[in-house]
């Protein structure tokens, strides 16, 4: 139970910062620098929150240090992103699974695929000193 806890407080502080994050990068960036780069800059402000939101996790819920503690919280924290990403923010868009990986830019879409391994992993990594 401690894990999936820890899972959900870490997923929902990472998706936090994204929400806010969003609409900056949509308003700002994109017009400015265009799709793939605003989210190319996005993605280093994503992995410190990400840091931040695992290390935080782990000493607050006092997640065991055992990897399969650590890393089950973050493919729990994984698990909820991938749900409010393929339910509720495709819904919303009205894109089918199959039209949102399509209409990814191929770049910015494989650092986001990457990004999505870095925060399954991060309670793992950001805890080890």
């Amino acid at each position: 139970m401690q894990i999936l806890k820890a899972g959900a407080l870490y997923f929902a502080l990472v998706f936090a910062a994204g929400f806010v994050l969003g609409p900056i990068r949509i308003l700002l960036l994109v017009p400015r620098f265009g799709e793939r780069t605003a989210e190319l800059l996005e993605q280093p402000v994503m992995l410190v929150v990400m840091i931040f939101a695992a290390r935080w996790v782990v000493g607050r819920l006092a997640v065991p240090p055992k990897p399969s503690a650590r890393l089950g919280m973050g493919v729990v924290a994984l698990v909820f992103l991938l749900l409010i990403e393929f339910t509720v923010v495709l819904w919303i868009q009205g894109l089918t699974i199959g039209d949102y990986v399509a209409g990814r830019d191929p770049v910015a879409g494989g650092v986001y695929a990457f990004m999505l391994l870095v925060f399954a992993a991060m309670p793992l990594l950001a805890a080890r000193q």
